[in-house]
């Protein structure tokens, strides 16, 4: 699990890119990469991280869920995912 300090970290990091991204846009299509040089740090979406909303993980995160596979399967197991079970044939 990983700490509080890293995904608040996360979450300002997502807060900067979502501010900056049209002004981001703007440069790119302009080609000012001086302006862009300006820009700070954490406005690029390239340091973004998938993170698990409910316990940090890095690693094995579905996109669309937002979620761990480990907290996936344990949710599909307790019938907390609707219209998800465990697959029997």
């Amino acid at each position: 699990m990983s700490s509080k300090s890293t995904v608040e970290r996360m979450k300002r990091v997502q807060d900067t890119v979502n501010k900056y991204r049209e002004l981001r846009k703007q440069l790119k299509a302009s080609g000012d990469y001086a302006g862009l040089a300006r820009l700070p740090r954490d406005a690029s979406p390239t340091r973004l991280r998938n993170y698990c909303a409910l316990t940090g993980r890095t690693r094995g995160v579905y996109r669309k869920l937002k979620i761990s596979r480990i907290k996936l399967r344990e949710l599909a197991l307790e019938g907390k995912i609707p219209g998800m079970r465990k697959a029997s044939w």
